[in-house]
């Protein structure tokens, strides 16, 4: 859905939709389903610096691109493995740490993909879709979630904080938007998503951290989602009127 919505309507939307929770959602309600919401609560407290980790991510991806799709996953992902084995390694599940390490390294990434890399959103691209394009992009995304949710039920409370903030999604949306128009349009997504996803989904999480425990499972979940919808459609109002698109990009194949 959110490579689609890109190639109709620009990297911008396409980047701030993809930046809404999914994963976490997913996961989330999971682990307060399958064991209780106070559960998945606490696995909250290592989610903001989990998440933290996607930023530098989508940066990573944005600078190894340059040798190649492969490269640039592999890269990318094994950084954000190393990451996340060290959150395990020193036990950094204190709320208070995870909140102050996220807001350090969302400032990092954010600097170095709006300032450095200098990546520019790109327009809308005229594209007819076929159903069988569709359900192959759905079942991508969709698998890459299954994995991630699986993962949360295994390794309990900090497990399932950590691979809730499994980029499952970002990939799924880098792969597809790489295959079906380019490396420039792949890397013009990271932008958006970073600025999108680690504001919305940290406040996904935060908010299941007091929604669950006093709103319960369905209301808690509803309400955190209203927040981040919220959030995702003030940024994005708020960055078309600072940063208008001005570049498109040229039609490079289907997928």
């Amino acid at each position: 859905m959110t490579s689609i919505t890109a190639e109709l309507f620009g990297s911008k939307i396409g980047g701030y939709i993809g930046g809404l929770p999914s994963t976490a959602v997913v996961s989330f309600f999971f682990i307060g389903l399958t064991q209780s919401p106070q559960t998945a609560a606490q696995a909250t407290e290592v989610f903001p610096l989990a998440y933290s980790i996607t930023g530098l991510f989508l940066v990573c991806y944005a600078v190894f691109s340059r040798r190649g799709i492969v490269f640039a996953l592999s890269g990318s992902i094994s950084i954000w493995l190393l990451f996340s084995a060290l959150i395990i390694l020193f036990d950094l599940d204190n709320f208070l740490i995870s909140l102050i390490a996220y807001v350090l390294i969302f400032i990092i990434s954010y600097y170095l993909l709006e300032k450095r890399l200098k990546i520019p959103f790109t327009g809308r691209i005229k594209t007819k879709y076929k159903a069988l394009q569709i359900l192959a992009r759905a079942m991508s995304g969709g698998t890459i979630v299954a994995f991630a949710v699986l993962m949360s039920k295994v390794g309990g409370p900090i497990f399932g904080g950590i691979f809730s903030a499994f980029p499952a999604v970002f990939i799924s949306i880098l792969i597809i938007t790489y295959k079906s128009r380019g490396m420039n349009f792949s890397i013009s997504m990271t932008k958006p998503l970073m600025k999108s996803g680690m504001l919305t989904v940290v406040a996904y999480g935060i908010s299941v951290r007091y929604l669950y425990p006093s709103l319960g499972l369905i209301l808690g979940t509803f309400g955190a989602y209203l927040i981040s919808l919220m959030i995702a459609l003030f940024l994005y109002i708020l960055s078309i009127k600072m940063f208008p698109v001005t570049k498109k990009m040229p039609h490079t194949g289907e997928l």
